[in-house]
């Protein structure tokens, strides 16, 4: 089988999705063949990059104007049918990526995208399977496509909405969104910590810092150091630099044992160590967390999906939100003390299990191209 994927990089977790179905794909399915593709890219630099930065700068600097763009788009209105048009006039240049491909089922993991195979199809120009994976916890209008053979999305919880948005629900399939399998491995927790140099017998607290801004993650981590409770941290900063040195110079003055890290391959070792991670509530961020079974404080919600996320967890026990104003090292502090709730939210991750969310997509891949 041939499987074209094909993403964009608005944000990281639409790739990191397509890479995790990847590499499953080719140690599960070696006689298939996998491409992972970046759709912007493919239309035009301009285009990826208008598209690309502008998200970007929308998200950090102007989220209300974002949030705002969010909601509009999700109702029937001008600006909700404008984005489609514009998708269905670039979307013949992702003809000569395919045809070169030859695939016989595509995936998507992003609305544009989807969108834009979704009018190939209405057009003719291709009669490959398409499956629509989303990559957060609540549905938005612009997933949903007239040619779309099958929507993979995060939880039971959003069948209905996506259905009252104009998806078949017989094409709805809750399998939660993949994630890297190592993920949902064992592992032994005290050995990383030694190798982590980490002390056995603390709470640790994981910090994801990469998308937060410098002076905020510099305010909320004094304040968390400050706490004379006994604990431990882990800070992951990703590749901020500006951030990392900054921590750098901080973490020698502080009271709490501080692992600082830059960019890492090996995020999971990190959250099966933690008994508290504290990060933006990106959607693939979430999943992999829940897959460590790891209680979330999700702090900084982009207005839209990432407090729709948020929502989500608080609904199912697994989180607690830290809005603008909130005494961040408070939460965390009566978190902590609070060893009862925290083996809660854990048991609650626990139970939400979407380990086999990449096998039931392959089977799913060859009942449709059994189909064709």
């Amino acid at each position: 089988m041939r499987i074209l994927i094909l993403t964009a990089a608005t944000g990281g977790g639409h790739i990191r999705a397509s890479r995790a179905v990847e590499h499953y794909l080719n140690e599960h399915m070696p006689d298939s063949q996998t491409q992972v593709v970046d759709a912007l890219k493919c239309i035009s630099a301009i285009f990826d990059k208008t598209i690309c930065d502008g998200y970007h700068f929308l998200a950090t600097k102007q989220p209300k104007v974002f949030g705002k763009l969010y909601e509009q788009t999700n109702r029937e209105t001008a600006l909700s049918r404008f984005v489609p048009l514009i998708n269905s006039m670039v979307a013949r240049r992702l003809l000569p990526t395919i045809e070169d491909f030859h695939p016989d089922i595509i995936l998507t993991t992003h609305p544009f995208v989807n969108e834009m195979v979704s009018e190939l199809k209405e057009k003719g120009k291709i009669s490959q399977p398409l499956i629509c994976i989303l990559t957060d916890y609540s549905p938005h209008r612009a997933w949903v496509a007239k040619n779309v053979d099958a929507y993979v999305v995060a939880s039971e919880d959003m069948v209905p909405a996506l259905a009252d948005m104009g998806a078949p629900k017989d094409r709805i399939f809750p399998f939660g969104i993949p994630v890297f399998s190592q993920f949902f491995s064992q592992a032994n927790r005290e050995e990383l910590l030694e190798e982590f140099g980490l002390e056995k017998g603390l709470p640790t607290v994981l910090f994801m810092a990469g998308s937060f801004g410098v002076t905020n993650i510099l305010q909320i981590y004094r304040d968390v150091v400050a706490l004379p409770d006994a604990f431990q941290l882990i800070v992951i900063t990703g590749r901020n630099q500006k951030l990392y040195d900054a921590l750098e110079k901080e973490i020698v003055h502080s009271p709490k044992k501080t692992k600082l890290i830059f960019f890492t391959n090996e995020v999971e070792k990190y959250m099966k160590v933690s008994d508290l991670i504290v990060t933006k509530p990106g959607g693939l961020t979430v999943s992999e967390a829940l897959a460590c079974n790891l209680p979330l404080a999700v702090f900084d919600a982009i207005p839209g999906q990432e407090e729709e996320n948020a929502d989500f967890l608080l609904s199912h026990d697994m989180a607690v939100h830290m809005k603008k104003g909130d005494n961040c090292a408070k939460a965390i502090q009566l978190l902590l003390q609070d060893e009862e709730r925290l083996n809660r939210m854990r048991r609650s991750c626990e139970k939400f299990d979407k380990s086999q969310s990449i096998p039931h997509l392959m089977a799913l891949m060859e009942k449709l191209t059994a189909k064709k």
